[in-house]
């Protein structure tokens, strides 16, 4: 939900193990795959189907503590 809520995301897709990571690019269609910079050069192989992103952590930012932050909100 966090991530389909930014503008610039077109589309979030399920992963439901690591291996599915090709068949769903190539089934999809998708230009550009992403991922932090904590996992470069991990994912360069799909740079064979699509173009391969690492964005940099944003220091100071957890996304477990929001997620965590958002349950109490939503849990009351």
């Amino acid at each position: 939900m966090i991530l389909e809520s930014i503008r610039y995301v077109d589309e979030v897709i399920p992963e439901d193990n690591w291996e599915q990571k090709r068949e769903d690019i190539v089934r999809e269609g998708v230009d550009i795959f992403v991922m932090g910079d904590d996992w470069k050069g991990q994912f360069d192989e799909l740079s064979e189907v699509c173009e391969v992103v690492y964005l940099p952590r944003t220091i100071g930012i957890s996304t477990s503590q929001i997620k965590d932050d958002l349950l109490q909100v939503t849990n009351g």
